[in-house]
């Protein structure tokens, strides 16, 4: 049986066709800080990561770089175990497919499954992406509906997955664990997605050989994501005989917690529940997705030369303390990003990155606030207790404590936290931080001790015990919740409070129940002699952030993405209107660039060009629609609104389901956008709506709106409105 006191928790396994951007940074993070709060909890925790390394990609990428797919994959795989190593992660295991256990493992599963009689041979025709390594249902010509590349044409033979004998038990599954997909956005989608009938999968290809080889027949090898999902079970004893794996296997499968990037959920949700189905073999107890982590309102990807390092952020935050051995360095700029992260970045949800957000953070709230208020409280330990705890007297009036409300607060702090850390919203833990160190240093204004301590009456030197006790005792318990999430920075406090070394719960582990009474007040003891203070956040002044520009931009000149020509843009809304008719373009004009300035624009000793070259050369100017007056556009009512959820509907390939949030109320949307979005890439998206449009009804469904978007090329291709700025839900456009 499973030990109900273990957990076990894993990372995708990452895709070697690229070196580690912070996007791949987040993911593991989340990992880290669970399997940290889990080993504080006194769970037997195991946190697994590692690396994908097979596929039709990988060979294509390695060819590319005139090296052997294996050399290819050491090289990147070496990369990412190095920069974890840097950041200080405590994972457990580091799988990769190329491994020989993997490889053993992933050949058993398929051979169990064919001897169940779930698997048969065939032939495939049709299109294949091999940027996702995936099947796509589209003509010839048509890009992938996932990431708009390009596809491949395929005609080969192949062993298939009877997926669809799985399409009834899925559903039931998902009815009766509602927790096994997270967040409800993804959950919908995959249910969408099930719902609308599920075809055998191919699992074998015979077109390249760089994978694992199918059992018996060596010219096929076993599909990319059959052998990457099956790296949860590989990892932990799956492909051996011998006694320890089979406990190990038996004792942390199956998982508690697969996180995922959103654009996998349905591999991770769809086919690895499959397959573990017709194995015989139980299901992970919950999936769930985080969200994208976008730079410039763009998700990070080499394609768009928009990745940014965790180096740059390690080495310009761990510079700021020159005076500590490099790997401490290292793991304290490793707090920086991982606390931004997850401040910034509502756990599920697309999140925004920027170097200036990211230096705010650090100075007005790990800097100006937990920070100051560590150093601050300490300091006046030090010089007027002599760096001795002093001994609350719990100072009474009216019959209740002078000093409560620090204590109430902290014990209310430690309540909400625990419960967020559960539900995974870690931005909720990090924004009560910051409130309780706001409360703490309220509490300290309000009662003045520096002016306490320059009077010599006993009343006055009582309370200025209680109110260092108090302020110190609070820096304890917020700093023991918040260890998971910036681990080197806070056991710095912990020694600074004269705590001694914070126990890390791999080497020195922690009992049930043991870290809960560590969260009672009081935990601090009277008399506790301070270790050596110092400042735990240096200042960082802002043109930190032009030298992290700085170094992205001289790191990464391969990828800077090829200009796109100016186009002819004109606004059109997109809505249900688009599964029966073309759109019909509202009158927002194109906007045509000036031309420059003629002494700018002609190189010297050249004549500067006319207006009428200039018009030669300018695209001809769009056909306007017929004008209207100011009361005929005050009629439109356009309105600022967040998807919170999207969804295909069965059976219409045009149309999405939309439910949107305009701040003051919630409205479904059917949008015919399928076509250019994927129902994952909208999730948490801002967008511009017609407020005031009439309903309609389409599929059985009424439409409450419609969206604005700009209509792009000759194929009207839809370009959803959006802004720059961060704009309220519900604001109406004017």
């Amino acid at each position: 049986m499973p030990d109900s006191n273990k957990y076990y928790i894993t990372t995708p396994i990452y895709y070697v066709n690229a070196r580690p951007h912070i996007g791949h940074a987040y993911s593991t993070i989340v990992c880290d800080i669970l399997a940290r709060r889990n080993r504080l909890l006194g769970n037997d925790t195991w946190f697994l990561t590692g690396t994908d390394e097979h596929g039709q990609k990988i060979e294509r990428s390695a060819k590319a770089a005139g090296k052997s797919p294996q050399l290819f994959a050491d090289e990147v795989s070496a990369q990412f175990r190095s920069l974890w190593d840097r950041m200080g992660l405590s994972y457990d295991d580091y799988i990769r497919t190329t491994e020989p256990r993997h490889k053993r493992g992933v050949q058993k599963l398929f051979a169990e499954l064919q001897k169940r009689g779930f698997i048969y041979k065939g032939s495939y025709s049709g299109q294949y992406c091999v940027f996702d390594e995936l099947y796509v249902d589209t003509p010839p010509g048509v890009p992938c509906p996932d990431c708009g590349r390009p596809t491949d044409t395929v005609m080969e033979e192949n062993y298939f997955f009877k997926l669809s004998a799985f399409e009834r038990k899925l559903l039931e599954h998902y009815e009766a664990n509602p927790d096994f997909i997270r967040p409800e956005s993804s959950r919908k989608e995959v249910i969408s997605f099930v719902k609308s009938g599920l075809r055998d999968l191919s699992v074998s290809r015979t077109s390249f050989n760089w994978g694992i080889p199918v059992p018996g027949d060596q010219k096929h090898v076993i599909y990319v994501w059959l052998d990457a999902l099956a790296n949860y079970i590989t990892a932990v004893g799956y492909s051996s005989d011998a006694p320890e794996d089979i406990a190990k296997f038996e004792k942390y499968w199956p998982a508690d917690l697969h996180l995922v990037g959103k654009e996998i959920t349905r591999f991770h949700c769809v086919y690895w529940p499959a397959f573990l189905m017709a194995a015989g073999l139980p299901l992970p107890k919950s999936i769930t997705a985080n969200g994208w982590l976008l730079f410039e309102e763009s998700k990070m990807s080499k394609s768009r030369g928009n990745i940014v390092r965790a180096e740059t952020i390690i080495d310009t935050f761990g510079g700021l303390k020159p005076d500590i051995p490099k790997a401490d360095q290292d793991l304290f700029g490793a707090d920086v990003l991982r606390y931004f992260l997850l401040r910034e970045i509502p756990f599920g949800q697309d999140g925004s990155f920027s170097f200036d957000a990211l230096w705010g953070r650090y100075d007005g709230e790990l800097g100006s606030r937990y920070g100051n208020l560590v150093n601050r409280t300490l300091t006046m330990i030090r010089n007027y207790r002599q760096g001795l705890v002093p001994a609350p007297r719990g100072i009474v009036a009216d019959g209740k404590p002078v000093h409560s409300m620090v204590p109430e607060a902290t014990a209310a702090f430690v309540n909400l936290t625990n419960v967020a850390y559960e539900q995974l919203e870690l931005s909720v833990t990090l924004a009560s931080f910051v409130a309780q160190c706001i409360v703490i240093d309220g509490y300290l204004a309000m009662w003045t001790p520096w002016k306490l301590a320059t009077s010599s009456d006993s009343e006055s030197q009582t309370t200025l015990d209680d109110v260092l006790y108090v302020a110190a005792e609070s820096v304890r318990v917020i700093t023991a919740l918040v260890y998971p999430i910036i681990p080197e920075a806070a056991s710095k406090v912990w020694q600074q409070l004269g705590l001694g070394k914070f126990k890390d719960g791999k080497t020195e582990k922690w009992l049930p129940g043991e870290y809960e009474q560590l969260l009672q007040w009081g935990g601090l003891k009277p008399g506790t002699k301070l270790g050596e203070l110092g400042l735990i956040f240096p200042r960082a002044e802002k043109d930190a952030i032009k030298r992290m520009q700085d170094i992205e931009e001289k790191n990464a000149p391969a990828y800077k993405p090829v200009p796109t020509p100016i186009q002819e843009i004109t606004a059109t809304p997109v809505s249900a209107a688009a599964e029966t008719a073309p759109p019909t373009p509202v009158s927002l004009n194109a906007v045509t660039p000036a031309a420059p300035p003629a002494a700018i624009a002609a190189p010297i000793g050249t004549a500067s060009p006319t207006s009428e070259s200039l018009n030669a050369s300018s695209p001809a100017a769009p056909a306007l629609s017929p004008t209207i007056t100011i009361d005929d556009f005050a009629k439109v009512e356009l309105r600022v609104a967040q998807i919170k959820v999207a969804e295909r509907i069965p059976k219409a390939d045009k149309l999405l389901r939309l439910e949107v949030d305009l701040g003051y109320e919630q409205r479904q949307i059917l949008a015919g956008i399928a076509e250019y979005y994927t129902p994952e890439s909208l999730i948490g998206r801002k967008i511009v709506i017609i407020a005031n449009l009439a309903q309609r009804k389409m599929r059985g469904l009424e439409s409450n709106g419609m969206l604005l978007a700009a209509s792009l090329g000759e194929g009207d291709k839809p370009v959803l409105a959006g802004f720059l700025e961060d704009v309220p839900l519900g604001a109406r456009l004017k």
